[in-house]
């Protein structure tokens, strides 16, 4: 930005920049709270549309579905991404004009390059001037400036060390346009304290679209992606912790979330302007395997070396529901004190699908902590039909008492050994590929998570290959719940009815046809 400009945008700006928030450094052994916050209510877009319609005599009118989600939303942080072509630019430009009547309202629209920022402003002269009749552009200042007052700033910031440009300066609304272009964090955490009010009814918010891939992508998918369900609101968290950012002890709200997240997913389905039209659709599936899923699917779970790349969130991760009490359940569990323990739940539907209903994720906590924990959770289950431990768990080391698998069981909480034969970590692997396959006779696939385990589907898709024995995956990575998830699966090696064979049967004398009692 030259130096006129920052002139002007400081000269404009005034008050002190809030606090920058401190996080947490402990890795979160909670799952992330998805109730809505009680003292916000989600705008009604509809009204902001007839508001706009009546203040400007103009006719607006976003795409139903996520666009009108993301110009509705009220959460403090929200990101807007997916597919390529879901109307993310348009949406990230329509924002601001919920503000565009309010005298106090100064923005900040942020593109990584000028000749992206040149782009967007292209974008922008083309709707502005339409939506809000007397509008003014400056190219001088790379400003808007409504009838009310009202200013929005479009500027790049294609270096972390660019962020002191804004210095000082306050902001009650902030966009990055493609935030997975910026390799770090670092220039969103700052320009987080460039957010202040003028105004007792004027609302903070910072906003980004994007699409998967880009030199951000692990930090944006820690961020918004991975902490809750698409769609779902949930408190803000450290994003190499995974702690809930909360306000420090000694303060009057001490404890309380700082503010909230969300992440709308887009779609090219979202936008009738280019689905009318195969053209765009056909660019998009001519792209390389990884490159076309980010961008006509959406998948933030590609990633090149990955071992899973058959998991889709959009078909292995579904909604909670009722389990019925006639199927049935067990647990597995991998434990380990110095790092982080997980146990997960599984349901058996009587066509032999295997729901991952339940997760654990806890560091530090001893072997009858965690039995206890375990056991709370279960209350409610009804007959949880078994369990399997890491088998390492019933070593003695000396004559040092019982293990801490027989501590376990001494609690109540009742184990039997993991499969940790020669081999059982690449059978493992392949029954985990085998259950995410879809089955043929039922066209299901043969296992699905519930998405409030949210830990485990963020792990499994990013989990990577061994380099070294690329049958297996690499053992440096978080696979807590990974070796959890297969202790579970080798207990029920059947995955389908329709697999058996009566003659391979008849002649090997073998294992029985899977039902609802195999293996126990």
């Amino acid at each position: 930005m030259k130096s006129s400009v920052k002139t002007k945008l400081e000269a404009s700006a005034s008050g002190q920049a809030m606090r920058k928030k401190r996080s947490t450094r402990q890795k979160s052994s909670k799952p992330v709270e998805l109730e809505p916050k009680k003292t916000e209510v989600k705008r009604d877009y509809q009204a902001v549309v007839e508001e706009l319609q009546q203040t400007y005599n103009v006719v607006f009118s976003p795409n139903p579905g996520p666009q009108e989600e993301f110009l509705a939303a009220s959460e403090r942080e929200v990101l807007y991404g997916g597919s390529a072509g879901g109307g993310k630019s348009f949406a990230m430009l329509a924002d601001p004009l919920n503000y565009f009547n309010h005298p106090a309202f100064s923005g900040l629209l942020l593109r990584h390059t000028t000749e992206e920022l040149r782009e967007l402003i292209f974008k922008s002269q083309e709707l502005y001037p339409r939506a809000v009749p007397g509008i003014k552009w400056s190219e001088r200042k790379m400003q808007w400036t409504a009838p009310s007052g009202a200013r929005l700033w479009m500027s790049y910031l294609d270096r972390d060390e660019d962020v002191m440009r804004y210095q000082g300066l306050a902001f009650s609304w902030i966009g990055f346009d493609e935030l997975t272009q910026w390799a770090s964090p670092y220039a969103w955490n700052y320009m987080r304290s460039r957010l202040r009010s003028t105004a007792i009814d004027l609302p903070i918010y910072m906003r980004a679209t994007t699409n998967p891939g880009g030199p951000g992508h692990g930090w944006v998918k820690k961020m918004f992606i991975d902490p809750a369900p698409y769609n779902k609101n949930f408190k803000a968290t450290d994003i190499e912790s995974g702690e809930v950012l909360t306000f420090p002890s000694g303060h009057a709200k001490a404890g309380k979330a700082l503010f909230r997240r969300k992440f709308i997913p887009a779609r090219l389905a979202d936008n009738p302007y280019l689905t009318n039209t195969d053209d765009y659709e056909a660019m998009l599936l001519s792209l390389p395997e990884q490159q076309r899923k980010q961008l006509l699917d959406g998948d933030w779970d590609i990633k090149e070396g990955a071992a899973f790349t058959e998991f889709n969130r959009n078909i292995h991760v579904v909604e909670p529901f009722n389990v019925p009490t006639n199927w049935l359940k067990f647990r597995a569990c991998d434990y380990g004190y110095g790092s982080y323990s997980g146990v997960i739940w599984f349901a058996v539907s009587p066509d032999e699908q295997l729901i991952v209903y339940r997760e654990l994720y806890v560091s530090k906590v001893l072997a009858t902590d965690l039995a206890d924990m375990v056991l709370e959770l279960e209350a409610n289950d009804g007959t949880i039909r078994y369990g399997v431990l890491d088998s390492s768990l019933w070593h003695k080391r000396g004559d040092t008492g019982p293990s801490l698998a027989e501590q376990m069981i001494s609690k109540g909480c009742r184990w039997r050994p993991s499969d940790r034969s020669k081999g059982s970590r690449v059978a493992g692997k392949n029954e985990v590929h085998r259950r995410l396959q879809v089955d043929e006779f039922t066209e299901e696939p043969r296992m699905v998570f519930f998405n409030n385990c949210t830990n485990l589907i963020s792990q499994l898709p990013a989990l990577p290959l061994d380099k070294k024995n690329p049958e297996d995956i690499n053992t440096n990575a978080e696979d807590h719940l990974y070796d959890a998830l297969r202790y579970g699966i080798m207990s029920r090696p059947r995955f389908s009815i329709f697999d058996f064979d009566l003659a391979a049967q008849k002649r090997s004398q073998g294992m029985q046809i899977a039902d609802a009692t195999f293996g126990y």
